[in-house]
């Protein structure tokens, strides 16, 4: 494909910028002056999840950080370092960690068969799905069956976003923070909150706490 193939997208691109000024003539201007969202959102890769439009936030009010099934390792540098951007620069008092209903890695993980590099990735999914697989393998249906691992890996992740050093520093430090865990439905576009949200370390058990209540 040559680069004249995307000339489309760069003829959207003006439109759409075009639009932005008509709309707010000082709109870019004071884009560059100064990033400062609440949130921080960490969800899928998927296309068909696109984070500001979703939630009807515009350029600047969310700070995105998404990879395949909203998977947040401890040993993954690049998802913990935006986490401590976010928090330690951009100040969010809020990390929303989003997943979606008929994730195709959540499918792939359940699954027996080698899907290559990205069978390395997909391990920390399976480490899910093996921790909870009674109560998957006990749903009768497939697509339910994936479904509520979806869910299960998004309260996995906010724990793991919680267990950070960044995160519970920043408890420790009297910051406002919580971390959110929702589900996306691709059939309605509407979001739910889980209920597995976390707001502070006490929230968390012991063996992963940093510091002490009194803060030590």
């Amino acid at each position: 494909m040559s680069e004249h193939d995307l000339g489309y997208l760069l003829e959207n691109n003006r439109a759409w910028a075009e639009s932005k000024l008509r709309a707010d003539r000082h709109f870019f201007a004071r884009l560059c002056k100064v990033q400062n969202p609440d949130y921080l959102w960490i969800g899928c890769s998927d296309s068909r999840v696109p984070a500001n439009e979703i939630v009807g936030l515009q350029p600047g009010e969310m700070f995105v950080h998404r990879n395949i099934a909203n998977v947040v390792p401890h040993s993954d540098l690049n998802c913990l370092a935006v986490i401590q951007f976010a928090v330690e620069v951009l100040g969010v008092r809020h990390i929303i960690v989003v997943g979606h209903y008929g994730c195709g890695g959540i499918k792939a993980a359940m699954e027996n068969r080698d899907h290559g590099q990205i069978e390395n990735w997909l391990t920390h999914i399976k480490d899910v799905y093996c921790r909870h697989y009674e109560t998957i393998t006990a749903i009768a249906d497939p697509e339910a069956r994936a479904n509520r691992l979806c869910e299960l890996n998004v309260a996995t992740q906010v724990r793991n976003v919680a267990k950070t050093s960044i995160v519970q520093n920043a408890w420790r430090n009297g910051r406002t923070l919580r971390i959110h865990g929702w589900i996306y439905s691709l059939e309605d576009g509407i979001l739910h909150d889980l209920g597995v949200g976390i707001g502070s370390a006490g929230e968390l058990h012991q063996v992963y706490r940093i510091f002490d209540e009194t803060g030590e």
